[in-house]
């Protein structure tokens, strides 16, 4: 049913913070009156202005082959999709046009979860400055419940479940899902007891394909980095973004070589 993570949608107090994401990506900003979006090699940010205030991540969308086959398997597993809605939206990347479909959110457990299916495949991102970030390597969602959210991510939306691993030194349980080339991460607090809370999008590492020259530019451009360090799974290199990411947590990655950057 899914074939990758299409989109990430991303609630800014001000249209304007997209700029700062455009520093951030290395990634020409694509900007409108009240959105904005920066397309990237395997997926695309899209920041809309909230009307409350609120920043932070909002919404997956997953893209799928088919929008009648997934309405018909989602509504097999109780994710009660809405109806099929059709979207035409042109921009300096070409028109992207399709239908896509909303999962109730109380089936995802908080986190708004969308499916599009496109009349074609969008137009590759536009050429990015030295050290800027190539793609998404993973999402992170916090989970209450680790179980129901295995459930929720691998059975019922179908993902490939990569790892589930419980480690106490980390004081997690984490569970990898594959979607497309990414990984959609959930990460469990194990000193939680597991509750009916609402899961919560999190956080991002962002993927670089020369780690020194991401960090370069990112100081040069008033970031606040920390050095560069290894990474949890071996041969990846990793530094956290310590500002100017809309309060996301931000990690900068660059895959291991038999990764295929």
């Amino acid at each position: 049913m899914i074939t990758a993570l299409d989109s990430i949608k991303l609630l800014t107090a001000d249209i304007a913070a997209a700029m700062t994401m455009e520093r951030l990506l290395g990634r020409p900003v694509i900007a409108g009156e009240e959105s904005a979006t920066v397309r990237l090699d395997n997926m695309a940010l899209d920041l809309v202005a909230s009307e409350d205030g609120r920043e932070g991540l909002a919404g997956l969308a997953f893209a799928i082959e088919s929008i009648d086959q997934a309405q018909r398997i989602c509504e097999r597993r109780a994710l009660n999709p809405g109806a099929p809605i059709a979207f035409a939206e042109a921009d300096a990347n070409g028109l992207r046009e399709g239908r896509h479909i909303d999962l109730d959110v109380a089936a995802t457990f908080g986190v708004p979860i969308s499916l599009v299916e496109y009349a074609k495949a969008p137009q590759a991102a536009r050429n990015a400055e030295e050290g800027a970030i190539t793609g998404l390597d993973h999402v992170v969602v916090r989970t209450t419940h680790p179980n129901r959210a295995a459930a929720l991510y691998g059975a019922r939306l179908g993902l490939d479940m990569r790892l589930d691993r419980t480690e106490p030194k980390w004081g997690a349980r984490l569970m990898f899902f594959r979607a497309g080339d990414l990984i959609v991460e959930v990460v469990h607090n194990l000193a939680e007891e597991p509750s009916d809370k609402p899961d919560q999008l999190w956080g991002l590492s962002w993927r670089a394909a020369n780690i020194e020259a991401a960090h370069a530019r990112l100081k040069a451009s008033a970031f606040d980095v920390s050095e560069i360090r290894p990474g949890r799974k071996p041969g990846t290199r990793v530094f956290t973004v310590k500002n100017n990411t809309l309060g996301i947590p931000t990690l900068i990655l660059q895959p291991a070589s038999r990764d295929g950057g």
